[in-house]
């Protein structure tokens, strides 16, 4: 480790040695000697003092700092909100690269230089970030795209020995944290440094980006309204990104887009459309739509404007494995139909309920809350009074003070976008409605759920008939096998007995065999197939007739 990481290392560690002496200092020192009272009045603004102290460090230092101050930003479930409120909107953006320096890395990773691979590079940044910046530049001929503005995203030189420092650093600050006993059992700090650490990897990872950008692409490829830049393989590489310049109007320029003949509404909608596809469908969500990522872009024609919804950075995205998407799909279509118990059971299909938490407790305050907020706009809610706010708390004081709600990590960035996105549809439409949005989506989810129920369930009931052909047979092969493998049923009440099964198990088969016809019969009928729905439970019916027949003469 050269000089300068050694010092930044040892500067984390006096930071963070410094929030932990003052917090130990009034939480555990004062509260003991008789102030309480006072440590408890004042920690909401000490935590905010300390938040702002960090924010600094972080705009100071950049690299690490910044990432983890906007990944603390979202842990609502384990730090207080003074915390994540003055973490929020820490911003990544630091001073510029020299461009020489960038020009180098750039033919490191390419294998030549940049002025011969491309037939223009503007040397002023469009964006400088803590990993990286990007320049705009133009292809010259011979590479075979359909478009020749684009932007070159190069990493910051030494950026990768900045990383692992820090980490190094952050890691022997939660080994120090863990000794505290309160921390040690409310949150495993190593587990969540170790989640914020696979995900910074993968953000240097450039080759991975042009791989999400890719899948993005092709999960959105019906839809036209929405664009994705293309990747430039040949002048791509691990620490080089060249993209497709989609440049537009930055979806927080609400002037603009008024100006563009663009209604924001509309804008507002269609934001919210494309994440919902996104974590209920696909799977695979852009979890870094902060203003610098998201664009509209005027698409001239004639009529109306048309415009196109554009995302940019696939650095940090969230991938939702099935079980966990079915879960949230089951808790959308518990609000969309305002099921408060539903949402209980998706909460805990989530895993997001900590043990012992008052489950009935929590659904009658998920029903009080659809009630009251269900159903208005991002301007009404936030114009709620507060008094109704401080009355709802003290009736749910027991609740509150609980917390018994935990952020599974396969959710963290989800939570974190989901969070963003609601700022950004309320700055676009003070007055957007997410009800309505939710409403016919969670319906369209519900209709799916019951088309692909009725599905498994058919595809099941086909597996029962095949087995109730089967069984008579099956049970018939098992009881010779018994008989002619030396088994010899010499006493006339087993010989009864075994002559009773086979006949049970014919029974059986037999009324299994004509509950599955009639309620496949029942199904279908009821799915407007009238005409063979009616004729199996007819031969249903001639199938029990049988059977109580044969019965009766046994």
């Amino acid at each position: 480790m050269t000089s300068s990481l050694r010092g930044r290392y040892r500067h984390i560690l006096r930071f963070f040695a410094g929030v932990i002496a003052r917090f130990l200092w009034w939480d555990v020192v004062l509260r003991r000697v008789g102030l309480r009272r006072r440590v408890l009045r004042t920690r909401p603004e000490r935590y905010r003092r300390e938040a702002a102290r960090f924010r600094a460090l972080a705009i100071r230092m950049g690299g690490v700092m910044i990432k983890i101050g906007q990944f603390l930003s979202s842990r609502l479930d384990v730090l207080p909100r003074e915390i994540t409120d003055e973490l929020a909107n820490l911003q990544d953006e630091v001073p510029a690269e020299d461009f020489s320096a960038i020009a180098a890395l750039a033919q490191e990773e390419l294998g030549a230089p940049i002025t011969r691979l491309f037939a223009h590079v503007d040397p002023e940044p469009l964006a400088a970030a803590s990993l990286g910046q990007v320049h705009r530049a133009r292809l010259g001929p011979g590479h075979g795209t359909e478009f020749v503005d684009v932007v070159i995203k190069v990493q910051r030189p030494g950026i990768a020995a900045v990383v692992e420092t820090d980490l190094a650093a952050l890691a022997r600050v939660a080994r120090w944290l863990m000794r505290y006993r309160p921390i040690r059992t409310h949150s495993d700090v190593p587990a969540l440094l170790r989640e914020f650490s696979v995900t910074l990897h993968e953000e240097i990872d450039y080759q991975l980006e042009a791989e999400n950008a890719a899948t993005f692409l092709a999960n959105f490829a019906d839809h036209p309204e929405v664009r994705v830049p293309r990747v430039v393989r040949e002048l791509s590489a691990m620490r080089v990104l060249t993209l497709e310049d989609v440049s537009a109007i930055k979806i927080t320029d609400y002037d603009a887009i008024t100006a563009a003949g663009i209604d924001r509404g509309d804008v507002a909608r269609r934001l919210l459309a494309t994440y919902l596809q996104q974590i209920f469908e696909d799977g695979f969500v852009h979890a870094d739509p902060h203003p610098g990522n998201l664009f509209v872009t005027p698409v001239d024609g004639d009529g109306p404007t048309r415009w196109k919804l554009t995302f940019v950075d696939f650095g940090m995205v969230s991938r939702i494995p099935d079980s966990v998407r079915d879960s949230l799909r089951e808790l959308l279509i518990a609000v969309g139909t305002r099921d408060a118990g539903r949402v209980v059971r998706a909460y805990q299909m989530l895993d997001m309920l900590l043990p012992g938490a008052d489950l009935a407790a929590i659904e009658r305050a998920e029903a009080q809350v659809f009630d009251r907020y269900w159903g208005l706009s991002m301007n009404e809610l936030r114009n709620i009074d507060p008094q109704e706010v401080r009355e709802f708390a003290h009736q749910y004081r027991d609740l509150l003070l609980d917390m018994p709600f935990q952020v599974p990590q396969n959710l963290l960035y989800v939570v974190r976008t989901v969070a963003i996105l609601s700022g950004m549809c309320t700055g676009l439409d003070p007055d957007f409605n997410l009800w309505s949005q939710l409403g016919p989506f969670a319906r369209k989810l519900v209709a799916d759920e019951t088309s692909s129920g009725l599905d498994r369930w058919l595809d099941q009931l086909g597996d029962t008939l095949m087995a109730a052909v089967a069984l008579p047979g099956q049970a018939t092969r098992v009881l010779t096998q018994i008989e002619s493998r030396g088994l010899a049923v010499r006493d006339e009440q087993a010989t009864r007995s075994l002559r009773t099964l086979r006949r049970s198990v014919d029974r059986l088969s037999t009324t299994v065999a004509g509950a599955a016809l009639l309620v496949a019969g029942a199904v279908l009928v009821a799915a407007a197939d009238d005409g063979v729905g009616i004729a199996l439970m007819a031969v249903a019916g001639a199938v029990f007739l049988w059977a109580a027949a044969s019965g009766a003469r046994r």
